[in-house]
């Protein structure tokens, strides 16, 4: 007589498919938010070199991740339905490999952060906390369509931007610089929910209420469009009352050709999620190095 479990037999998962978990992918727009933050920072960054690429190693490779590698674990059941070959329901990364990898790499996030000192460290801190409120229950705020992409956005956009100042000033930052990166946070709210359009079916079948599920794609699609323009809207009329047109202008210029994509987006909101992401999300990110750089002058 057997027992089943869901536990694969003891063997070492694949090198490729440990790789793959970690989502290489995904590393970017926490390291180009943690770069904005260094960046509107206004310090000289001659001598601080190796403090920035620490910080860019921890906000990308190992906090991001680490994210996703705990997630990737507590979505394995939904993940067998949307993306069965993914590392873990291929069983390519067996047993609870995918938990150890997760829990080792939050240790070592901390160990990271700690060594960019008190700020660093308490970002870094509220990082990994995110990542598995966001993934794993009972909290398990993926399970909400506002709260989920809200947090992921928080994370990837305005806490690294936040930390790469804080770190470089060694100090709070300034009031402007916490402002431009909340917004750019909240617009992150947007790329989040046409991120959660692949994972449709999925979600749907284990109860995760993403906007795609709750308000349907059209919906869903113009409500994370609005979500994307509307601080952007804002950062450009505090650039122009902070004295800042040219970087102002820009960032308009870059609204508008974001707008339409928009438009190409809204005509098939889950066949084209993939490609405005890789259009309308490349300025918007363009976008925030704009302030950051208005930002630096003003520091």
């Amino acid at each position: 007589m057997s027992v089943s479990t869901d536990i694969a037999p003891r063997r070492l998962p694949d090198p490729a498919a440990m790789l793959r978990l970690i989502k290489p992918i995904t590393w970017f727009p926490p390291m180009w938010a943690y770069l904005c933050g260094v960046v509107s920072s206004g310090m000289v960054l001659s001598g601080q070199w190796p403090m920035v690429l620490l910080g860019v190693l921890l906000a990308g490779p190992i906090v991001c991740g680490m994210s996703q590698a705990a997630n990737d674990w507590c979505d394995r059941h939904v993940d067998a339905i949307n993306e069965p070959d993914r590392p873990i329901p291929s069983g390519r990364i067996p047993g609870r490999w995918g938990l150890w990898i997760a829990l080792a790499m939050s240790v070592l996030s901390l160990f990271i952060g700690y060594q960019l000192g008190p700020w660093g460290f308490g970002a870094t801190i509220l990082g990994v906390l995110a990542a598995w409120a966001y993934s794993a229950e009972p909290i398990r705020l993926k399970k909400s369509g506002w709260w989920g992409p809200g947090l992921v956005g928080l994370c990837y956009e305005g806490l690294p931007w936040f930390t790469g100042a804080a770190v470089l000033s060694a100090g709070a930052p300034s009031w402007p610089i916490v402002i431009i990166a909340g917004l750019y946070a909240l617009g992150a709210h947007g790329i989040m929910t046409l991120n959660d359009f692949k994972a449709l079916e999925g979600d749907t079948q284990t109860g995760v209420n993403s906007l795609p599920v709750t308000l349907g794609p059209r919906r869903a699609a113009v409500v994370a469009c609005w979500g994307m323009a509307l601080p952007q809207v804002l950062v450009i009329a505090l650039l122009i009352t902070w004295g800042k047109p040219y970087h102002a202008i820009a960032i308009l210029a870059l609204l508008v050709a974001q707008a339409a994509a928009m438009r190409v987006l809204l005509r098939d909101p889950k066949g084209r999620a993939p490609w405005y992401n890789g259009t309308g999300v490349t300025m918007y990110v363009s976008g925030m190095m704009i302030a950051a750089f208005a930002l630096r002058s003003l520091a």
